[in-house]
C-alpha cells in the first residue's frame, strides 16, 4: 500500500471567468498532518471543497489512495473515507449533542436525514456515539442540546460528527477560529491524538502559532495559486511566504520558536 493517501495534481477551478485555483498540486501521506495556509481570498477553502467532492474541478486530478474520484459528490467521498468540518459551525440545533453524532453515524451508511435516524437510533448506536464523544471530550454534554454549546463545543461537535464516518482523512477548516488559550490546547492534543489513530489531517488555519506548531508540513496558497511547500521552519524563514502573507514580525517570530 502507498505511503500517500491523498494526491491532488495540477487541480484548478474556475468560476465564470475567476480562476479561483490554478494548479496546485501537493500529497498528503498516511498519518501526516499538513497545514494548508494563505491569506483570505487564497484558494484554501475552495481546494477543500474540490477534495470533499462539493465541487468539481475544472481541471487537474484528486486521487485518494490512488483512485481519482474528481466529480465525486460529498456523501461518496464520505463513504471513501474522507471527513470535513466547517468553518461555521451548524450543527441539528434542537437535537442534542448525542443525537447529532448518531445522525451522523447513520449518514455513513443511509446518506439522508430520515432514514439514518429511522435505522440507527438504536443501543448500539448510541453506545458508539458516546464512545467518540469521550473521545473529543464531550461526553458530559451528551444530553445537552447542541444550540446551547459555546464555540469551543461546538467545534469539538464538529470533529464529532466527521470522526463518525471513520474518516481516514480529515479536512478540518479553521477549527481553531475564535477559541481561547485553553481551547485552543485542548484542540491541539485532539488532533495529536486523531493522527495517533492512523487518521490523516488537511487543516486550514490562520492562527500562525497553532499552524507552525502542529504542521508535519505547511502548502502555502496565494491568489490560487501555490506559493511554498516545506517543512514549518522552512516556511517561516521563506522570503516569499513573508512578504505574501506571514509578515516580518511574526514570521520571525515564528522562525525563532521552531
Amino acid at each position: 500500500m502507498s505511503e500517500v493517501i491523498l494526491e491532488v495534481k495540477n487541480l484548478s477551478i474556475n468560476f465564470g471567468g475567476l480562476k479561483a485555483v490554478d494548479d496546485v498540486s501537493f500529497e498528503i501521506k498516511r498519518g501526516e498532518i499538513l497545514g494548508l495556509l494563505g491569506p483570505n481570498g487564497a484558494g484554501k477553502t475552495t481546494c477543500f471543497n474540490m477534495i470533499s467532492g462539493v465541487y468539481k474541478p475544472t481541471g487537474g486530478e484528486i486521487l485518494l489512495n490512488g483512485m481519482r474520484t474528481n466529480g465525486f459528490p460529498p456523501y461518496k467521498m464520505a463513504m471513501l473515507g474522507v471527513g470535513r468540518t466547517f468553518q461555521v459551525v451548524k450543527p441539528f440545533s434542537e437535537l442534542s449533542v448525542l443525537d447529532n453524532v448518531i445522525v451522523a453515524l447513520g449518514m455513513m451508511k443511509y446518506g439522508s436525514f430520515r432514514l439514518s435516524w429511522r435505522f440507527w437510533n438504536t443501543a448500539e448506536s448510541r453506545l458508539r456515539a458516546m464512545e467518540i464523544l469521550r473521545r473529543v471530550g464531550l461526553a458530559d454534554k451528551a444530553e445537552l442540546k447542541a444550540a446551547l454549546l459555546p464555540l469551543g463545543n461546538l467545534r469539538k461537535l464538529e470533529i464529532a460528527r466527521a470522526l463518525a464516518l471513520e474518516p481516514k482523512l480529515l479536512l478540518l477548516d479553521e477549527c481553531f477560529s475564535g477559541l481561547r488559550y485553553e481551547e485552543i490546547k485542548a484542540t491541539e492534543e485532539l488532533i495529536m491524538r486523531i493522527r495517533e489513530d492512523g487518521v490523516s489531517v488537511l487543516f486550514i488555519e490562520h492562527n500562525m502559532r497553532v499552524a507552525m506548531g502542529l504542521s508535519d508540513r505547511i502548502v502555502v496558497l496565494d491568489h490560487g495559486r501555490k506559493l511554498a511547500e516545506g517543512l514549518p521552519a522552512e516556511i517561516s524563514a521563506n522570503p516569499a511566504v513573508i512578504e505574501a502573507y506571514l509578515g516580518k514580525g511574526d514570521c520571525a517570530d515564528v522562525a525563532e520558536r521552531q
